[in-house]
């Protein structure tokens, strides 16, 4: 899921891990749940705050309250959740995290926004309760890496993902002889072929769209062929897209961006939805939910609701998938929350066993033993989920915000896409930025 990304977080140091009422049982509470627990039961006459994003209260409000009445029948605790909205919620934790009032006991954060505000030293250390969090041993690959610090604690617990997979237009495909999803890339580029020959008179017409500044489908492709964006060595990080997996995976994407794809070389993908709608699009790579985006009443086509379907990006070899950039949410404890125990106590309830069943309606679960019930809501929840069991995430260091914000990826992309850079040139320049930004301190 994508995420607006704040350029540097500047915090004042008493964001030190010093949160009220987290490391022992006199500020935890005497019926704090376990010895150097940051967990307390110690509830009766508190109220605790949850900042969630308003994606829970469109979505999923019945998961929300019934992990509330769960954890205030245990603490005696009342909850107070306040809805957020992602636009310019950085900017909105940073001026709260910098006072020293209005703290909320609980937040959500995009899991690429995490790791900057865990260098900063924003959040409370759950590691000596990991074990009390159901499922925690089976966490999303994806979101258990955005959650730790670069030592390894536990400083964000996995809330929920989305996971891209290859939105298509069936009837078209059959109508260019294509009654079977490819499992192989070669196959894909087969199929795309027919299907681009069956509507050669059509100038505005792709067979894939693929618009030159999605980052997170050619990152995809470069961590398909064995590349990775950066790599770190002796505390020093170097830019990793000139290596000869990279650049084939490049290579892969720029095929889809320049050969299968009109119109959408400058642009990223945030409105590939709607061009889908219009009816000239044979495929798109999207997050499951973007099928409900395209069939919209208000802003899709829903006419084109029984025409499609979805697979996983096939790989290079035959029923391997390229793995799938694993975007979603993580769930922090401020370290300067006033009732930092009751809130990861309410963590707990929110992403247990029974609290991720019921979200698996609705978006992937934060842990693959879940991945199944996920996958029987829908067709489209089944591709997503198998995307889900193969993905990968961005370098795990604070700075990684200011690789987005400065849109180093976006950029070089659009140059290949456009061609005015070879895929080398464009890699390389790239490369340069990315070890300066990693770097700085």
């Amino acid at each position: 899921m994508k995420r607006t990304v704040a350029g540097a977080i500047v915090l004042a140091a008493t964001l030190a891990m010093t949160a009220t009422g987290c490391s022992s049982s006199k500020s935890s509470g005497s019926k704090a749940a376990g010895k150097n627990s940051t967990l307390s039961t110690d509830g009766a006459g508190k109220t605790i705050t949850v900042w969630l994003q308003s994606d829970a209260q469109k979505g999923w409000p019945d998961v929300v309250e019934q992990a509330t009445k769960r954890f205030e029948q245990a603490t005696g605790a009342k909850v107070n959740v306040q809805w957020q909205q992602w636009s310019n919620y950085t900017t909105k934790l940073d001026s709260t995290f910098a006072g020293s009032s209005g703290i909320p006991d609980v937040v959500e954060l995009g899991n690429t926004q995490t790791a900057s505000y865990i260098a900063a030293g924003a959040f409370t250390d759950l590691s000596s309760s990991k074990a009390q969090f159901e499922n925690s041993a089976t966490w999303l690959q994806g979101l258990t890496e955005s959650g730790s610090s670069a030592d390894g604690k536990l400083m964000a617990v996995p809330y929920y993902a989305g996971s891209r997979v290859v939105i298509y237009r069936k009837d078209l495909w059959t109508k260019a002889g294509i009654t079977t999803p490819p499992t192989t890339l070669d196959s894909l580029t087969a199929d795309l072929d027919k299907v681009k020959a069956a509507h050669a008179s059509d100038p505005r017409f792709s067979a894939f769209y693929m618009p030159g500044k999605n980052w997170y489908a050619a990152m995809s492709f470069v961590y398909g062929a064995g590349g990775k964006i950066a790599e770190q060595s002796n505390g020093q990080w170097s830019g990793a897209l000139e290596s000869s997996q990279a650049q084939q995976g490049l290579t892969s994407w720029q095929q889809l961006a320049t050969k299968y794809s009109v119109g959408g070389a400058t642009k990223d993908e945030s409105d590939q939805d709607a061009i889908m709608a219009l009816g000239h699009t044979g495929a798109i790579l999207g997050n499951g939910w973007e099928v409900g985006a395209v069939t919209d009443k208000k802003t899709g086509n829903p006419a084109l609701a029984p025409n499609l379907d979805t697979f996983p990006m096939p790989g290079t070899a035959d029923g391997q998938y390229t793995p799938s950039f694993l975007g979603g949410s993580d769930l922090a404890v401020p370290a300067k929350a006033p009732n930092a125990g009751l809130g990861a106590t309410w963590l707990k309830y929110f992403t247990d066993t029974t609290s991720q069943t019921a979200l698996a309606k609705f978006a992937i679960p934060n842990t693959t033993s879940l991945l199944s019930v996920y996958e029987s809501q829908a067709q489209a929840n089944k591709s997503t989920g198998e995307a889900a069991k193969n993905t990968w995430f961005v370098p795990n260091t604070p700075n990684w915000a200011n690789v987005e914000s400065g849109n180093v990826l976006q950029n070089m992309l659009e140059s290949i896409a456009t061609g005015k850079s070879s895929v080398a040139d464009a890699a390389k320049a790239a490369d340069t930025q990315i070890a300066k930004t990693l770097n700085a301190s």
